[in-house]
């Protein structure tokens, strides 16, 4: 829903409650009056009080007569230990690998007797601020984080200054904000990226396109290690045969790319393909169908995190290894240790090394 389309105390309701997810208005600090409020926000003071009244009942303000209205304390124990719930927000949960993150940690987590409260951002930015307004609104022990488009900054930093001035441990998975000083987890994207061509220029493939999804670290740094791959083993990359794309450009970009390639004369097409993931990998293997040409015997195509999707057509893709429900698990684990210790002892970040998993759809020139 547009914010537009929200009625007017709706909007302002979520300004404060931004406020005090924040720290803008800190536990017990008076609000503004009613009077400033409106005029603040041109609304009317019945509008204001509506507002204010169900914050109060909600447990998020609290009015002391003759006074005037405050923030309340958040409604978490001081002791972490003794709240049990942890939060989880990833970019997607039903889709592609993230069940097998989400199932990883969630298993770690419910074995220590947590519960586990899930979101997802569709890896949109907004609503990764609409996520941890949620999740730091109840009672929380900690945070397992998807950074959201992290290759594009990250304009929810006073987000994370709140979880850490509140003393809320989190890590991150599959990336991390730069500035950010937390555990994380991730996979060398880059190694990944530089043994899926490497794999390729040593079966004598020398017009091998790339096809990255660049909004977030992973497909930056895959990129980074296929173009590494061609520089060390002295092969030039044709600036055509690399395709950038964004998460709203979704498959169309590298779909048009690739049946723009792939439809040239045999001499000049790509006779492979290196793939963002595998779920790209099959949309491309169905415009290379469609071209008539067959894989791998006209085009050699790798993908990216041997998905379920990886042998679920007739053509089973050569793939490079996500650990899924070892990191969720592993992510979890590392958030209990910062619990347990209260932030005195932060756990190492983590970096799981790729597998080159090599099937029927890579083959070696003659």
């Amino acid at each position: 829903m547009k914010e537009r389309a929200l009625p007017k105390y709706a909007q302002l309701k979520k300004e404060i409650l931004n406020w005090l997810d924040v720290g803008k208005l800190q536990p017990n600090e008076q609000m503004p009056s009613e009077n400033e409020i409106a005029e603040q926000f041109g609304l009317s003071r019945q509008t204001v009080r509506q507002t204010l009244g169900e914050l109060e009942q909600e447990g998020r303000l609290y009015r002391i007569q003759g006074k005037g209205t405050f923030a309340a304390e958040p409604r978490r124990s001081e002791n972490r230990l003794d709240v049990q719930s942890i939060g989880l927000v990833t970019t997607y949960i039903s889709d592609y690998i993230f069940p097998n993150i989400v199932r990883g940690a969630e298993a770690a987590i419910r074995a220590k007797g947590y519960s586990l409260l899930l979101s997802s951002t569709d890896n949109d930015k907004g609503k990764e601020r609409d996520s941890l307004s949620m999740l730091t609104s109840q009672p929380l022990s900690g945070l397992i984080i998807e950074p959201t488009k992290s290759a594009e900054g990250n304009p929810n930093l006073d987000y994370f200054l709140a979880l850490n001035n509140r003393r809320i441990p989190y890590v991150m998975i599959n990336a991390k904000y730069p500035e950010i000083s937390c555990p994380c987890l991730v996979i060398d994207d880059e190694e990944g990226g530089n043994l899926a061509a490497g794999h390729l220029l040593k079966l004598g493939h020398r017009r091998i396109a790339g096809f990255f999804k660049t909004d977030d670290q992973q497909g930056l740094l895959r990129l980074k290690g296929f173009m590494r791959a061609h520089q060390s083993e002295g092969h030039s990359l044709h600036p055509d045969f690399v395709t950038s794309y964004r998460t709203e450009e979704k498959a169309e970009k590298p779909v048009a790319a690739a049946e723009r390639l792939l439809g040239r004369p045999e001499g000049e097409r790509p006779t492979a393909l290196v793939c963002y993931n595998d779920m790209l990998a099959l949309q491309l293997l169905e415009v290379i169908r469609k071209l008539g040409l067959s894989v791998p015997n006209d085009v050699s195509i790798i993908g990216f995190d041997d998905s379920s999707l990886a042998t679920a057509t007739e053509v089973k893709l050569t793939t490079l290894t996500h650990p899924k429900e070892k990191m969720g698990e592993d992510a979890a684990q590392m958030l209990f240790e910062l619990i347990s210790s209260g932030g005195a002892s932060v756990p190492a970040s983590k970096m799981y090394k790729p597998d080159l998993v090599i099937r029927e759809s890579t083959r070696k020139l003659s």
